[in-house]
């Protein structure tokens, strides 16, 4: 468990809030061990190989969970899509709204679809599609 991140859990202002950043931020690390974590820009973000995975904050429409390769999962909940890039969300205002069913099939997504968002910068903006990897 990252502590920073647990630092950011328990500085959201509600215990709402809190619940549902202790339980997705423990069902992320069960179903992503080769993620590394850490507050990035603010929030706390999973990545695989530098590369930016998954990541949640605190939003006035509730807790965002946001997936940087989502708007390719081809799933309906996650129904909040990015302008630029292929980023989509969710939002929790209670920790019963989280269908773990759900969340363990995004994650495993996550895994097997993926933009180099990495090397974006390098790229000038254009986002490239990774290879899945055939361990996952």
């Amino acid at each position: 468990m990252e502590q920073s991140i647990q630092t950011y859990i328990d500085h959201l202002e509600s215990t709402e809030e809190q619940k549902i950043g202790h339980l997705l931020q423990k069902i992320i690390d069960q179903m992503l061990p080769e993620a590394n974590s850490k507050i990035w820009h603010a929030l706390p973000v999973w990545f695989i190989e530098e590369n930016p995975i998954v990541g949640f904050s605190k939003q006035k429409r509730g807790m965002r969970l946001m997936f940087w390769s989502g708007a390719d999962f081809e799933e309906a909940n996650l129904s909040v899509r990015g302008k630029k890039f292929k980023d989509a969300s969710i939002f929790y205002q209670s920790v019963d709204e989280i269908n773990l069913e759900d969340l363990n099939r995004w994650l495993h997504k996550s895994v097997q679809i993926q933009w180099d968002y990495k090397n974006l910068v390098k790229r000038k903006g254009k986002l490239e599609k990774l290879m899945p990897n055939p361990k996952n």
